[in-house]
């Protein structure tokens, strides 16, 4: 879900402070709306699952990270009408394509996407990703 996903239109920024994923449609169309608008977007906390979709949408230059931000990846999997999950492979790659160099570079080094969680923060998510000032 869209958790804590918080407009600041005085400084035309939208803040994340959890979000711990959900439906992929509603992050593209929220992160496609925040694209358009031109509005910054500062991770400042965990953006887990889809919500990592604004590395895709939004260009680099208007994210930032806090030392609060935590990115959180794992391979694309739906859940069937009785609450079964199974993969999606092709899904997966398409996802890891998207991203940017530097993360998929970082999640090849880390095995690759999994039903497994990654996470990426402090000071290699730092690396890839401006501190918001």
């Amino acid at each position: 879900m869209l958790c804590a996903v918080v407009p600041r239109f005085a400084n035309a920024e939208i803040r994340i402070l959890a979000s711990t994923g959900g439906e992929v449609g509603p992050f593209l169309n929220l992160f496609e709306r925040v694209r358009e608008m031109g509005e910054r977007v500062v991770i400042d906390g965990p953006c887990l699952s889809a919500c990592t979709l604004v590395l895709d949408v939004v260009p680099r230059d208007r994210i930032c990270v806090t030392r609060r931000a935590i990115l959180g990846f794992h391979a694309a999997r739906s859940v069937d009408q009785r609450g079964r999950m199974y993969a999606e492979p092709e899904a997966s790659a398409a996802v890891l394509q998207a991203y940017p160099e530097a993360v998929r570079g970082w999640i090849a080094r880390r095995g690759g996407l999994s039903s497994r969680l990654l996470l990426l923060r402090g000071r290699e998510l730092a690396a890839i990703y401006p501190r918001c000032r």
